[in-house]
């Protein structure tokens, strides 16, 4: 009886070590990784919209403005703040962000947050994102509030928003295309979320469907450039390059600060195999008009 006793005790340790290891290595999984979250971070720009222009401004504290005809916006923090910043976010509450546009508290975020591109984020890719904005030193900068002009500040008129322009899911990749224009569609599409400034956009603020990458009039009044091979097909593959690794054009000539920053932060940080399928996309596409002025 004592046998039967000690043998039962063994095996239902044994099992809780089994049970404990499990939990330890899914937890490990839903952690995601944040090394490769870095070069996710890169690929989307955070760093941009999340940092305040100033010289000494901590990096993802927030407070960078965005000037649009709705009002202004400003980059929250995003550091890991248990107040100030995501500190008390899950893994679930960040990919409800990026997926749905929704704040943890059930809320809509304003489309200003790219969210109707980070939809198409991949899981394990918001997993590893995650993972490094946890990692990042915590800020205890407050976020400032936006300063709308009335009536766009009411956050449940983005519902309606969202009803009309927004769909919500991740990244299908077109069996039609090859391995690397899928992986291109991807950076532009979802990761880069380069429509978001070069797709002209309706009065309502939502991108024009049959116009994506034609570029037109930023959010600030400046002039957006056409990504479609209308333009690009002036450049050579090794000029592109060039351009969107060191920021200089064939004739020397530099890119507008917005985008200068983007190549700072993002385009000169991928690697080379990125670089040549966003690339190798953007000539894939069909060519648009500029948008009338």
């Amino acid at each position: 009886m004592r046998e039967t006793a000690a043998a039962l005790r063994r095996a239902l340790q044994g099992g809780a070590l089994a049970l404990l290891l499990a939990t330890l290595t899914a937890n490990a999984h839903a952690q995601g990784d944040a090394k490769r979250g870095q070069y996710l971070a890169k690929a989307a720009g955070c760093v941009g919209c999340h940092t305040q222009e100033a010289q000494d401004a901590v990096p993802y504290a927030g407070g960078r403005a965005l000037k649009t005809p709705f009002g202004t916006f400003y980059g929250p923090n995003i550091t890991p703040h248990p107040d100030a910043g995501i500190g008390r976010w899950t893994e679930a509450d960040f990919i409800r962000a990026m997926r749905h546009g929704k704040r943890p508290d059930g809320a809509n975020y304003f489309p200003a947050f790219p969210y109707p591109s980070f939809t198409r984020i991949a899981d394990t890719d918001l997993r590893d994102l995650f993972a490094y904005l946890r990692a990042l030193p915590a800020s205890s900068r407050v976020s400032q509030k936006h300063d709308l002009h009335f009536p766009f500040g009411w956050r449940f008129l983005v519902t309606i928003w969202k009803w009309l322009f927004f769909t919500p899911g991740p990244f299908e990749a077109d069996r039609k295309l090859s391995q690397t224009l899928n992986r291109g569609a991807y950076l532009v599409q979802a990761l880069g979320h380069c429509g978001e400034c070069h797709t002209p956009r309706n009065l309502l603020g939502a991108p024009k469907r049959d116009r994506v990458l034609a570029g037109g009039k930023g959010p600030e009044g400046k002039s957006i450039p056409n990504l479609t091979p209308t333009r690009l097909k002036k450049l050579s593959d090794a000029e592109l390059k060039d351009f969107l690794v060191s920021g200089t054009t064939p004739d020397g000539d530099v890119p507008a600060e917005a985008m200068g920053e983007v190549i700072r932060n993002t385009t000169s940080q991928l690697s080379p195999e990125d670089l040549a399928a966003l690339m190798a996309y953007l000539r894939s596409l069909a060519p648009l008009a500029d948008e009338p002025r």
